[in-house]
């Protein structure tokens, strides 16, 4: 009798050791990574670049003020100079660029001619205000290439999971400041173009030019119209920038050690 009761209590025992073994296959070994992802990581992902739609809409706005400006920097169409008096140069128009100048000539009533010379910064007849225009608008191509840098670092980080919240925020508060002083700069370039404009500067251009030193009338061009619009987005993306995160979000997901 007695061996028959202790039987079911060691079948019993056995069912449960079985039990306890198969529940601990299940889970993962120690020094063993698992093979797929838990629930809380999966959601952490997606959660840390919603958390960071602030600083991708920065970045964005910050990527097209860039382009916008370093496109200006090659027009041409800065200053709009007209020539009428055909006494001492050709009537027509010219383009006065940070780079080149180009000549527009009236040869028939339905024909121009277009002719244009390169200048750098080393030649003698340029202004001042176009070789400060050309440094700060050089500045703020590269100022810009730097703060897209620390944002694409942070966002790329972020993703990845391994950059706390703190640190995030550091490196787009630098991407944010570098993008205003870089409008900054494309403003003052701007600025300084127009001041030229409405107080009628001259520029004494070489002879083989064939350019008086001042126009008839000049206008400001289609080149500081682009180039502001570069520096009004510039300078917004760096107030979304420097948009905190919000409380309590975790910007890292849990990383099971080896």
């Amino acid at each position: 009798m007695q061996a028959y009761m202790k039987q079911p209590c060691g079948a019993a025992a056995a069912a449960r050791a079985f039990a306890l073994c198969a529940a601990r296959e299940d889970l993962p070994r120690p020094g063993t990574r698992s093979n797929g992802s838990s629930p809380e990581h999966a959601a952490t992902m997606p959660f840390t670049i919603i958390s960071a739609e602030h600083q991708v809409a920065g970045f964005a706005i910050a990527t097209i003020g860039w382009i916008l400006s370093s496109i200006s920097m090659g027009l041409v169409e800065w200053r709009l100079w007209c020539m009428d008096d055909p006494s001492f140069f050709p009537t027509g128009y010219a383009c006065v660029g940070m780079w080149r100048v180009c000549m527009y000539r009236h040869h028939t009533n339905i024909s121009t001619a277009k002719l244009c010379h390169r200048y750098t910064y080393y030649d003698d007849f340029l202004p001042l205000d176009i070789r400060i225009s050309q440094h700060l608008m050089l500045l703020a191509s590269i100022l810009g290439l730097a703060g897209k840098a620390y944002s694409i670092k942070a966002l790329w980080n972020m993703h990845l999971g391994i950059l706390h919240k703190r640190k995030a925020y550091c490196s787009f508060v630098v991407s944010g400041t570098l993008n205003m002083i870089a409008g900054l700069c494309i403003l003052s370039a701007v600025l300084l173009n127009y001041y030229s404009i409405t107080t009628l500067q001259g520029i004494a251009f070489p002879p083989s030019f064939q350019l008086p030193f001042k126009p008839d009338t000049q206008e400001t061009g289609s080149a500081a119209v682009v180039s502001s619009l570069g520096a009004v987005l510039k300078l917004l993306s760096g107030f979304f920038l420097f948009y905190r995160f919000s409380p309590g979000i975790r910007v890292h997901p849990e990383i099971i050690e080896t």
